[in-house]
């Protein structure tokens, strides 16, 4: 059967390893994500450098996803991630940001460095090899307007403040770029976050920045 034939859970999938019937972490994928699930890895298309910071600058966030292979990876361990902790925000809080609580130290955005944790991202997305997609999280809120689902002027500010200080003076700022994704978008809720891509940054910076964080795409 060639792969144009296959249902979207068969395909990148070895013969061995297919189910007749759909697995139950893909049951319920929406129509982008089958989509995406019924193409060849060797067809995908990587972005470009140039195209993420085009991506990011025209607001259309909506339009990065994940190499097939890897989507199917990350929504079959987001499944298993629900059943073992409730929530995938539960595991982030609990395992990834080994946070007590979420009550910000300091009132003020990005005041208290205890406040804040970068990290890799667990899933990039299908972009060049060379970029690295890192997330800030914050235990105080960025805030969206309502209005638009996007950042107000006076967040975006704040956070052009601190990506600056921490990513841009430290390299050149054509290959750092950020954004936050629409509240609609958002895979984890109730934790602020929001995302870095650094262009082929020295490896020894990015482990500085993350403590020597590894992503559970490398682990599993």
């Amino acid at each position: 059967m060639s792969p144009g034939t296959l249902p979207y859970w068969q395909v990148n999938v070895s013969l061995s390893k297919r189910s007749a019937e759909c697995p139950d972490f893909l049951v319920h994928a929406n129509a982008k994500d089958q989509q995406i699930l019924s193409t060849i890895d060797g067809e995908y298309h990587r972005l470009t450098w140039p195209e993420v910071r085009h991506i990011i600058q025209t607001n259309r966030i909506d339009l990065f996803q994940r190499v097939p292979s890897d989507l199917r990876r990350y929504l079959e361990y987001n499944w298993g991630l629900k059943k073992r902790y409730g929530s995938v925000m539960n595991f982030v809080v609990q395992e990834r940001l080994h946070w007590n609580d979420l009550k910000p130290h300091n009132s003020e955005a990005f005041a208290d460095p205890d406040d804040i944790k970068i990290l890799w991202n667990d899933w990039p997305y299908g972009i060049d090899e060379k970029i690295v997609h890192l997330v800030v999280w914050t235990k105080f809120d960025l805030e969206d307007d309502p209005a638009t689902d996007d950042l107000t002027p006076a967040a975006r500010k704040l956070i052009d403040e601190y990506v600056d200080r921490t990513f841009g003076s430290q390299m050149d700022p054509e290959h750092v770029i950020w954004f936050k994704n629409w509240r609609s978008l958002k895979s984890v809720h109730a934790v602020e976050h929001f995302h870095v891509m650094l262009y082929d940054p020295r490896p020894d910076f990015v482990d500085r920045l993350t403590n020597g964080d590894v992503p559970l795409s490398r682990k599993v």
